[in-house]
This record gives structure tokens, sequence and C-alpha cells, in this order.
């Protein structure tokens, strides 16, 4: 299996800090926050990963991270050119998975718990991590099937949600993910959105 990293977007709602770097290179609490979402792949095995960013600060990845040598992997890089939404920038990566599964985590994602197990067992198909919160219509919110435990269905930000369990941003994939990227069309906000990927 393969890693990618998303580490894209403006950062818009930390200007002006994100003027002079990217969103996912600032400190949280003694590391960079992308060191955060890059040790959740590492620990799960992964050792090839990409790194998906913006043009804006692209280079202050590559000074930061390098070619992964000091981490125990190797680090590819590709540039998103404009602002597309998650789908689109999962899209750039399709030559870089060749035929293997990804395991796709938001560079500004935070998880504490291991996810070794769930990342190494994974077969066949989409497997989506989510999280109970307080607050759920903030996020893409799922509806499960309580016999199953199957996700029936995402709601993007929902006025009233019909769970509790919002979508994090770590995802696992099988090759296909990249066919159904290019059956999307662009939603209100002119991108290509992750959601609808999930469903």
């Amino acid at each position: 299996m393969k890693g990618i990293i998303l580490a894209g977007g403006t950062g818009s709602r930390l200007f002006p800090l994100t003027k002079v770097t990217n969103k996912h290179l600032l400190p949280v609490y003694d590391k960079p926050m992308i060191y955060y979402p890059l040790q959740t792949l590492l620990t799960a095995g992964i050792k090839d990963i990409m790194i998906v960013s913006g043009r804006g600060h692209a280079g202050h990845f590559l000074e930061l991270l390098g070619s992964g040598a000091d981490f125990g992997a190797r680090f590819t890089y590709e540039i998103q050119d404009e602002a597309g939404g998650i789908a689109q920038a999962l899209a750039l990566t399709e030559d870089f998975a060749d035929d293997d599964d990804v395991a796709v985590i938001l560079g500004d994602n935070i998880f504490q718990d291991n996810v070794k197990d769930t990342i190494q067992s994974f077969t066949s198909g989409a497997h989506i991590f989510l999280k109970a919160v307080p607050d759920a219509a903030r996020f893409g919110v799922a509806e499960v099937d309580k016999a199953s435990g199957r996700v029936r269905c995402i709601e993007e930000k929902p006025d009233v949600p019909k769970s509790d369990y919002a979508v994090t941003g770590l995802y696992i994939y099988n090759n296909g993910v990249f066919n159904i990227i290019k059956t999307l069309k662009p939603s209100e906000r002119g991108e290509l959105e992750i959601t609808d990927v999930n469903n």
C-alpha cells in the first residue's frame, strides 16, 4: 500500500500566518503540523509516500522533509496547480499509486489512535474513518447502518445531521478510486469533492 498526504489549500482562515508558508508547515506543539499525518502513515508501516501541495510554498516541503531518508521512507512530491478540491488532488497521484491500494490522509489531521491494523487488513473497496462529535453539522456526516456497520451515505455539512459521526480526513481506497474520480462533476464550489468519491 502507498501513502498520500494531501497538503494543499490556501489556509485562508490562518492568514496572515499562511502568507509566508503553507498551513501544514506551521507548528503544532513541538513539530510542524505535517509530521502528525506523516507519523500516522509511517506507524501503519507505509514507507512509500507522496505529498501533494499547492504551488506557493512547495519548496518548503522539500526543504523540510527531503527524500524521506531521515524518516526511513521514500517521499515523492506533486503540485496541485489550483484549488480544485481534495478529489482533484487525489487524482494527481494516480501514476504514483500505480496498481496499489492507497491510504490517503489530509495534511492537517492529527490522529491519536494507531490505525495500523485497519490499514494492513484492508482488502478491497474503500474504508473511511469516522469520529463521534458534538457538532456534526460542521462536517461531512456519515449515516451508518447499525446492523452492518456500513456507511449508507455521507452528507456534507447537513442542517440536520443523520448521526453524530463526522468523516475524518483519513481514507483507504483500492485502485478503482481513480476511475470513480474521472466520473465526478464539479460541485457548486467548482471543486471535485471527496464526499462524492466516498458516496
